[in-house]
Protein backbone atom coordinates (compact mmCIF):
# COMPACT_ATOMS: atom_id res chain seq x y z
CA UNK A 1 0.00 0.00 0.00
CA UNK A 2 1.33 3.42 -0.96
CA UNK A 3 1.70 5.89 1.89
CA UNK A 4 1.14 9.54 1.16
CA UNK A 5 2.13 12.47 3.31
CA UNK A 6 0.89 15.98 3.93
CA UNK A 7 2.35 18.59 1.59
CA UNK A 8 2.84 20.97 4.52
CA UNK A 9 4.07 18.90 7.48
CA UNK A 10 4.88 15.42 6.10
CA UNK A 11 2.39 13.68 8.42
CA UNK A 12 0.80 10.58 6.98
CA UNK A 13 -2.51 11.33 5.24
CA UNK A 14 -5.64 9.54 6.32
CA UNK A 15 -9.04 9.15 4.68
CA UNK A 16 -9.92 12.71 5.73
CA UNK A 17 -7.20 14.45 3.69
CA UNK A 18 -8.01 17.91 2.35
CA UNK A 19 -7.24 18.87 -1.26
CA UNK A 20 -5.80 22.35 -1.78
CA UNK A 21 -5.34 23.98 -5.18
CA UNK A 22 -2.17 26.08 -5.43
CA UNK A 23 -1.69 27.71 -8.79
CA UNK A 24 -2.35 24.91 -11.25
CA UNK A 25 -1.48 22.07 -8.86
CA UNK A 26 -3.65 20.26 -6.36
CA UNK A 27 -1.96 18.92 -3.23
CA UNK A 28 -3.30 17.07 -0.22
CA UNK A 29 -2.86 18.08 3.39
CA UNK A 30 -3.77 16.45 6.68
CA UNK A 31 -5.80 19.24 8.29
CA UNK A 32 -7.35 22.68 7.86
CA UNK A 33 -4.38 24.35 9.61
CA UNK A 34 -1.98 22.95 7.00
CA UNK A 35 -4.36 23.97 4.21
CA UNK A 36 -4.42 27.56 5.47
CA UNK A 37 -0.63 27.62 5.91
CA UNK A 38 -0.06 26.50 2.32
CA UNK A 39 -2.61 28.98 0.96
CA UNK A 40 -0.93 31.83 2.86
CA UNK A 41 2.54 30.77 1.67
CA UNK A 42 1.31 30.52 -1.93
CA UNK A 43 -0.30 33.96 -1.72
CA UNK A 44 2.88 35.48 -0.29
CA UNK A 45 5.03 33.85 -2.99
CA UNK A 46 2.67 35.00 -5.75
CA UNK A 47 2.55 38.55 -4.39
CA UNK A 48 6.37 38.73 -4.29
CA UNK A 49 6.81 37.77 -7.97
CA UNK A 50 6.20 41.34 -9.14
Amino acid sequence: MKKTTCAACDCELGHDAISVKLGGTTVEVCCQECAEALKEADTAATDNKD
